[in-house]
């Protein structure tokens, strides 16, 4: 590549998917438009519920609805074009394709790691400040830590996705993966991506550890706030509250450590594939039924809503 160039040789990515074979293409298609729409619809209705039902129009389920919109995004960036690629002979996507794709996934992913933590604020609050809880989590607080969790999380993945696509792609254009993830696309690159594998690093550190410390101090502060009631019925309704919570926190950070905080040199394509999916899909899937089947706020809206 000629001096002061930053444009790769490599115009477009081969994603390899999960399979070759064509019959167990066709048969992994149904299994995944499944779960996809499954994914879209619980979300969709989740985020339906609290928009139209007053009820809900708390912190909390203002919280949620971001956690439903953040979750829909993350399917709708990768699964549609997987879809494609399993009945289509061609699985190739554009270099520019590849950078937006895995610019937009890094945002949703590290907007919903803050994400996690507000929700943890919140329920701090809920339990520790039940009298001040509307007074503290006022709407103007709400609605400026939400568009922080967004701005910190698309400013990240920018640095991640800027570091990772400048890199000389000089061939093979093959990616083990089914949609352009930051670590499979790298490992093609024509140069040492030691010092990009440390940015990523620090990036997680910020991202992943540091929210997953606060959540955890903040589960602490909780518990001990829990075990100071007299009544065994208010400490069940407490910690009932925060079960959801927990639930979706670590099927959430439980893959993305595993995937994101590990050296290079343990990089596992087959296994990573599936790890990743169960953070994409399967998470996302997750997440409105552990709301909606948990929750009886969110029964009663749907029984309202349906009642219109």
């Amino acid at each position: 590549m000629p001096p002061g160039q930053n444009q790769s040789w490599v115009s477009e990515f081969i994603l390899l998917g999960f399979s070759s074979d064509p019959t167990a293409n066709r048969t992994l298609f149904g299994a995944f438009l499944l779960l996809f729409l499954s994914s879209v619809l619980g979300n969709g209705l989740i985020i339906t519920l609290i928009c139209l039902d007053m009820h809900l129009h708390t912190p909390m389920y203002f919280f949620l609805c971001i956690l439903s919109l953040l979750d829909t995004g993350c399917v709708t960036t990768t699964v549609p074009q997987m879809l494609v690629h399993l009945l289509s002979r061609s699985q190739t996507i554009s270099f520019a394709g590849c950078w937006l794709q895995m610019y937009i996934f890094g945002a949703v992913g590290l907007t919903e790691c803050i994400l996690f933590v507000v929700m943890a604020f919140d329920r701090y609050v809920a339990i520790c400040y039940p009298l001040r809880y509307t007074v503290i989590l006022s709407w103007g607080l709400c609605t400026r830590l939400s568009a922080g969790t967004w701005a910190c999380g698309f400013f990240f993945s920018l640095i991640h996705t800027f570091f990772t696509m400048r890199l000389p792609y000089c061939g093979p254009n093959m990616v083990n993966h089914y949609f352009c993830e930051g670590p499979s696309v790298r490992n093609l690159a024509c140069m040492d991506t030691h010092v990009i594998e440390m940015v990523d690093l620090v990036i997680s550190v910020f991202m992943v550890v540091a929210p997953l410390l606060l959540i955890v101090a903040s589960y602490i502060r909780i518990v001990q706030a829990i075990l100071k009631f007299k009544s065994m019925q208010a400490r069940c309704k407490a910690f009932s509250t925060c079960v959801s919570h927990l639930t979706v926190i670590t099927f959430f950070y439980a893959p993305a450590t595993y995937l994101y905080m590990r050296p290079n040199s343990s990089y596992s394509p087959e296994q990573d594939k599936q790890v990743s999916l169960f953070y994409n899909v399967f998470t996302a899937l997750l997440n409105p039924v552990v709301y909606s089947l948990r929750n009886k706020d969110m029964k009663r809206a749907f029984l309202r809503v349906m009642g219109r």
